[in-house]
């Protein structure tokens, strides 16, 4: 007899929500171990380890590497985006820079050549010949924000459970590196873990050998399964996927029931689908890296209410008038151009050629074998036009809120500086693909438009009559 469902399919109905609160982690956090994301979670991943294998594998092409101490989930990719990042353990929660991930990769690498602990002076040493070899990096310990990136990356490996401070601390050796200095455990099996790129990088020509290949040259059932597939993909790895932004196989995928089915019984959440495209909606409060709208800082209010001030303008029959409207550029011309930027600075002189993978085209241009089934499958969707938000007027809108509220409701940090919270804020509604950057602005995306009643991130009155901006104490990562 076939299963009920594909997905968790020998899940006894009452054991569901243990199910889908273990794909929910390890969908959230790629890496797990016994101290991360906390104490405990691992166990309720490995319980369900054989299964959630099985499901990743068939849904997105995933691989899930489980041992008794750690679950790894190593993703395929289809596009790159700016809106994934790793983010600091401090307080802080700012991204990684360029400086801070070639350092990790680089600690990484001494690690691997250490025995079961090492102390940070020592893993220095071994370090900083390797970072002086490389232009424009290099590493000096009186040139200002080098220790602070060794920090980072130290207690970021201390927080996923790769290291274990056994001895002192970094603090104490960022202070004075002479006198203070810090011990380390080292699980090397969550080292090898946490760096598992899926194609060797010294046989890539281009950053585009990283991405998943679409097939060519096969029959239609195959392209649709793998239109399926990327499809799924979108709409778990993405805040919003728009059906425009698709390409014709993705796109019908998108609107067949049978995607629903299979991420609602997968994750527990609900989809919601529109017209103009389709999300996942996180019901728990806890399957999102990027909380929206909430209480998260300056930031994310800010951009709450930026987005309730382009709804006002926009449902104002006089100034709606007075927006111009336009196409959003092609997500595949700016992906190729994205590409682009990234192989600019890759190194070539450690390639082997000989070994060198092919990468995927990435300009939307199609083999006559691809053209004849894309024909077969649907029209292109056509892109809509949207609505564009000048500069002058989104300086407006932030010089208002800040007449409205005061300078210090808006946290020290950005009372004397409301064009740069407005560039964050700008930040956040983009990567959340609410809105498009554009030269003088931004567009207007559709799922802008769920906001438009939005009350989470408006301040209340007091008893005196005057609005309480209530941020909360932590900062935003941004």
């Amino acid at each position: 007899m076939a299963a009920a469902h594909r997905v968790a399919a020998r899940v006894e109905p009452a054991q569901l929500g243990s199910y889908q609160e273990a794909a929910r982690l390890v969908l959230l956090h790629s890496v797990i171990s016994e101290s991360h994301p906390r104490p405990g979670a691992l166990a309720v991943v490995l319980r369900w380890a054989d299964e959630l294998a099985e499901d990743f594998r068939s849904l997105f092409g995933y691989t899930l590497h489980t041992t008794a101490r750690h679950a790894r989930l190593i993703r395929r990719l289809d596009v790159f985006d700016g809106s994934q990042a790793i983010l600091a353990a401090n307080s802080g929660r700012r991204p990684f820079d360029r400086r801070r991930l070639a350092y990790l990769c680089l600690v990484l690498a001494c690690l691997h050549g250490s025995r079961v602990e090492i102390a940070l002076a020592d893993l220095v040493k071994d370090f900083s010949p390797h970072a002086n070899a490389i232009d424009h990096l290099g590493f000096n310990p009186t040139a200002p924000g080098h220790k602070d990136a060794i920090v980072d990356v130290m207690d970021w490996l201390v927080q996923y459970g790769a290291l274990r401070v056994s001895d002192g601390s970094t603090q104490a050796w960022a202070r004075d590196p002479d006198r203070g200095d810090a011990l380390f455990d080292i699980d090397h099996e969550l080292c090898n873990a946490l760096f598992r790129p899926g194609k060797p990088l010294q046989h890539l020509t281009s950053a585009a050998g990283l991405l998943e290949a679409p097939p060519s040259g096969i029959g239609r059932d195959a392209r649709r399964r793998h239109g399926a597939q990327r499809a799924r993909r979108a709409v778990i790895e993405n805040p919003v996927v728009y059906f425009a932004d698709a390409d014709p196989e993705t796109a019908a995928a998108l609107r067949q029931p049978t995607l629903a089915e299979d991420l609602v019984r997968l994750t527990g959440l609900q989809i919601e689908r529109r017209a103009e495209g389709i999300m996942l909606v996180d019901t728990t409060g806890h399957f999102t890296d990027r909380r929206f709208p909430g209480r998260g800082g300056a930031v994310n209010r800010t951009a709450g209410l930026l987005l309730a001030k382009i709804a006002d303008l926009q449902e104002d029959p006089e100034r709606s008038r007075e927006l111009k409207r336009m196409q959003p550029p092609d997500p595949a011309e700016e992906h190729a151009d994205l590409l682009a930027r990234i192989d600019l600075a890759l190194p070539h002189a450690g390639t082997l050629a000989a070994l060198a993978l092919d990468a995927p085209a990435v300009d939307g241009t199609n083999s006559p074998e691809q053209v004849e089934v894309e024909d077969e499958v649907s029209e292109p969707v056509r892109t809509p036009e949207l609505p564009l938000v000048e500069d002058a007027r989104l300086a407006e809108m932030i010089n208002e809120l800040y007449e409205e509220f005061g300078p210090a409701s808006f946290t020290s940090k950005w009372q004397a500086d409301p064009r740069g919270l407005l560039a964050e804020a700008l930040v956040l509604l983009a990567d959340l693909r609410l809105v498009h950057p554009v030269p003088g602005g931004v567009l207007v995306r559709p799922a802008a438009g769920r906001y438009r009643n939005i009350t989470a991130v408006l301040p209340h009155p007091q008893s005196d009559g005057q609005f309480a901006f209530d941020f909360s104490a932590a900062e935003d990562p941004s």
